[in-house]
């Protein structure tokens, strides 16, 4: 009787323990479901916070979150957000339309000077000291022109470029070189290169404006005599470069940040010389960064700069 009595009890605890193991199972595999659903909803408005600011890290300053449901911490941090979604809306709405109002107003009374001072110059009865005046005045408005229009660019590509067409650096290279190829020629500097075909993703006309401005700089700091200017295009690595090495003075390394600074040259001001507005380089800079690329300057062993340009495909 012991012997059947124990074979029993032991019986019972094998089937109860098999039971709770199964209910225990079962009960984890409900809880975890459970947790897992009530994490998702906690934690979707998060997702949708996160997905409405890189949209807005994208440029698109339309986006709202817009979260319903209850007054909780998640809903006041997504009202939060749009409303200072809204107040950077509004204040890139009004740099625009400051932009715009500044490029008319400043290059309106700039040109009627340029007209006027054309007029004067075309008249071969005017007094000589009139015609020098008149070719100074010209030369400082034309300087104030200059100056305007790299202003207004460097505002402009600050900004993301939202509409984006294939441009080929190469062919944007060789239209920089056609331009400065006559100045290159006064001075005695040879241009030389490779252009090899890189097509990004861009707009052409700021593109442009970067080649234009480093192959310009290249040219205008060069040595004297025997200089040279190298301007090659090429993919590497998965990204469109292009490289503008020129001849020119030793430019310490420690000097090459001040380079890409507004208005700033080695060791001078740049309002003080004649040979650009001291925008070049600024400008080309925030254009590589509104296109999702940079640029970067090495002294060249022997003199000159190392210009690197480098933007994704």
């Amino acid at each position: 009787m012991n012997q059947c009595v124990n074979q029993q009890r032991q019986h019972a605890l094998d089937d109860l323990l098999s039971r709770s193991l199964l209910a225990l199972l079962g009960l984890a595999v409900i809880a975890f479901a459970f947790g897992y659903a009530m994490a998702g909803r906690v934690l979707s408005p998060l997702g949708r916070i996160t997905r409405t600011a890189r949209a807005v890290a994208g440029s698109d300053l339309s986006r709202r979150i817009e979260l319903d449901g209850p007054d909780d911490e998640l809903k006041e941090l997504a009202d939060t957000f749009d409303e200072m979604l809204d107040r950077l809306q509004r204040a890139f709405t009004a740099q625009q339309r400051f932009v715009g109002n500044a490029s008319h107003e400043l290059r309106t009374p700039l040109a009627i000077n340029r007209t006027l001072l054309e007029v004067h110059l075309s008249d071969p009865q005017a007094h000589v000291d009139f015609q020098q005046l008149g070719r100074t005045l010209l030369a400082t408005n034309e300087r104030s022109e200059q100056l305007v229009e790299g202003l207004l660019l460097l505002a402009r590509s600050d900004n993301q470029i939202v509409e984006r067409k294939p441009v080929d650096l190469a062919e944007v290279a060789s239209q920089a070189v056609d331009q400065v190829h006559a100045e290159a020629e006064a001075k005695g500097v040879k241009m030389r290169g490779e252009r090899k075909p890189a097509v990004v993703q861009g707009n052409g006309v700021l593109l442009e404006r970067i080649a234009l401005n480093l192959v310009q700089n290249a040219v205008r700091y060069n040595v004297p005599e025997d200089g040279w200017v190298e301007i090659t295009t090429d993919v590497q690595h998965g990204q469109a470069v292009l490289v503008v090495t020129n001849t020119g003075p030793v430019v310490p390394a420690y000097e090459i940040d001040n380079l890409f600074e507004p208005f700033r040259r080695l060791r001078t001001e740049r309002t003080g010389s004649d040979k650009g507005v001291g925008l070049g380089l600024s400008i080309a800079r925030s254009v590589a960064r509104a296109h999702g690329g940079h640029i970067s300057a090495q002294p060249r062993e022997g003199g000159g700069l190392v210009m690197r340009v480098m933007l994704p495909i």
